[in-house]
């Protein structure tokens, strides 16, 4: 509240001699227009950025005639959306069939009251800040079984029936995976979380205690790309098998707050992982934190970071999705109960007990030298084989097209 009130007064000098009554309204409802702002007009880049970039990885050009290079297809979609029938088919539960894409994006919008986006810039800091984003978070679930019982379609409910399965066996090894950095700090607060990994990159959690603390990252990530539906474990909406799975049977803006929830939960996801593993709003350098600018002075880049972090997740994401084919179910379980859930449960007992033995309750000794130059190396090495594999697939792609033009050719 403080924090608000000095922006306020930053912003507006004049604001020292309003009425405490209307200070007050200001600094209460600023907070809440930015975040629902924020919200509302996320799922419009991210949908954009996924046509552009599925386009780019599958040579073709995408969204390119409303408005300039297409920035404005997104929002010609909405309105659309926006102004087109909502059918309710017969025998439906009509209420349950409402309610439940309302109960999706309270899931997917709620966690963002306590992801902290500055030292001071955070909508409610709980000391239980974890355990709140993983309770609302399971709000979603309900409601994707909820559509899919109400829709009175054997193809929505054999999807709600797999998102269930699917969320809640993925949920058992994300949440073993958010206790490591839980016991690291001592706190629930994501605030407390991100505090501890001040100091610079080498401080961040994903390179301490090499080599465990990144296997914990790739595991919550693979469990979170579970959770949120997104390919390759997009078997509640798959529609080679289930038409669309839990939403085949809505239509207009009712079908769009089932995506909107969707892109939205990807952020979320990589906020979060962003404040557990990549320092949240910490820059990598110290010297990066602020940014100087003449007649302004020092303006605080806390939020620019978390942004910058959580986006380069969101669109390793789209990456995987318009790279890996669909797991079957089996596949998906076996990689829950059999692989995820074994190792998050390994990782658990061996940082707790770390934290326990005093000589290694900073990390290792050897994670300054060689832990996060070393992870740093493997992160690079990935990322120039996924551009190597995909400059070769575009190269081999042109080749094969090569003697179907000269075919054509008169």
């Amino acid at each position: 509240m403080d924090a608000t009130y000095e922006y306020l007064v930053w912003l507006l000098p004049a604001a020292a001699e309003w009425p405490s009554w209307l200070v007050v309204a200001l600094i209460t409802a600023l907070p809440a227009l930015a975040c629902f702002t924020f919200m509302s007009l996320g799922p419009l880049i991210y949908v954009y950025a996924e046509r552009k970039i599925s386009a780019f990885m599958q040579d073709r050009i995408g969204p390119n005639r409303v408005g300039p290079i297409g920035l404005l297809q997104t929002l010609a979609d909405t309105i659309k959306l926006l102004f087109k029938e909502a059918i309710f088919p017969k025998k439906v539960d009509r209420k349950l069939f409402v309610i439940a894409p309302i109960l999706v994006n309270v899931g997917a919008f709620m966690p963002f009251l306590v992801i902290p986006w500055g030292g001071r810039l955070q909508p409610a800091d709980l000391n239980v800040g974890v355990f709140y984003v993983v309770a609302i978070a399971s709000l979603s679930t309900v409601g994707l079984i909820m559509a899919g019982w109400a829709s009175n379609n054997k193809y929505s409910l054999f999807g709600g029936m797999r998102s269930a399965a699917q969320i809640v066996s993925y949920e058992i090894p994300a949440m073993m995976i958010l206790l490591v950095p839980v016991m690291i700090v001592g706190s629930l607060s994501l605030q407390d979380i991100t505090m501890a990994q001040h100091g610079g990159l080498q401080n961040w959690f994903l390179f301490r205690y090499f080599p465990i603390m990144p296997v914990a990252f790739v595991v919550f990530f693979v469990a979170g790309l579970a959770e949120v539906n997104r390919a390759p474990f997009d078997i509640p909406e798959a529609e080679s098998e289930l038409v669309g799975g839990f939403h085949t049977e809505y239509s207009g803006f009712f079908f769009a707050m089932f995506f909107m929830a969707e892109y939205t939960e990807m952020f979320v996801l990589s906020a979060t992982a962003t404040v557990l593993f990549l320092g949240g709003y910490l820059a990598p350098h110290p010297v990066l934190q602020l940014l100087y600018l003449p007649f302004v002075g020092a303006v605080p880049m806390g939020w620019f970071w978390l942004w910058f972090k959580a986006w380069s997740l969101v669109f390793v994401m789209m990456w995987l999705r318009w790279t890996l084919p669909r797991s079957r179910v089996d596949q998906l379980m076996h990689i829950a109960w059999k692989v995820l859930l074994p190792i998050a449960l390994v990782l658990v007992v061996v940082v707790g007990g770390l934290v326990l033995w005093p000589a290694t309750a900073n990390g290792f000794v050897w994670d300054r030298w060689v832990g996060w130059p070393l992870t740093l190396g493997l992160v690079g090495f990935l990322l120039y084989v996924m551009v190597r594999a995909l400059q070769w697939s575009r190269r081999r792609a042109q080749e094969l097209a090569a003697p179907a033009r000269q075919a054509v050719t008169p």
